[in-house]
């Protein structure tokens, strides 16, 4: 597949879609990463509290069920409270993952504002819009992040490349 290097993305265009979407989904970065840190954190102080707890249970009102079964339950409790302790880790982690994806779900699907494609039309080159038109596929609605998140990711891909060999098929086929 060779293609006129004139006609392919430069890097200039890598860096204008790159500082758009970087723009674009700051806040949604900086809230995911807050919101992680800070529930990291308190789960670690609660797993620290979790475990002394554990380790500060008492079975001397036990030996009504004998010796061996407070023996078990003495052998074993680090385990059980470790265990318990990794369950919850499992269902928070679970439900953190579900808010980022969700979020950035949401962010995904945010409108971009004409003024924000009127600045980087201007910085693209054409082989760029073109791409840009590609994703760009159901023009009735405006474009959203995603759209320029994927546009990024087919230039990276040489998706400029294939759309203009595609072109070139087209006009040998047309009679």
């Amino acid at each position: 597949m060779k293609t006129d290097s004139a006609n392919q993305p430069t890097a200039r265009d890598h860096a204008a879609l790159r500082n758009a979407l970087l723009k674009l989904t700051a806040t949604h970065k900086a809230v995911c990463t807050a919101v992680t840190v800070v529930v990291a954190m308190a789960w670690y102080w609660l797993v620290v509290r979790l475990v002394a707890f554990g380790q500060g249970i008492d079975y001397s009102g036990l030996e009504a069920l004998g010796g061996a079964a407070t023996g078990m339950l003495k052998r074993y409790n680090p385990f059980f409270w470790w265990a318990l302790a990794a369950l919850c880790t499992l269902i928070i982690a679970y439900f953190l993952v579900s808010f980022v994806r969700g979020s950035r779900r949401r962010v995904n699907a945010r409108m971009v504002s004409a003024e924000v494609i009127s600045g980087l039309t201007a910085q693209l080159s054409d082989p760029a819009k073109t791409v840009l038109r590609w994703v760009w596929d159901d023009t009735r609605f405006p474009i959203t992040v995603g759209d320029l998140q994927q546009t990024a990711r087919e230039l990276r891909s040489g998706r400029a490349a294939k759309i203009q060999l595609a072109q070139a098929h087209q006009a040998l086929l047309t009679p």
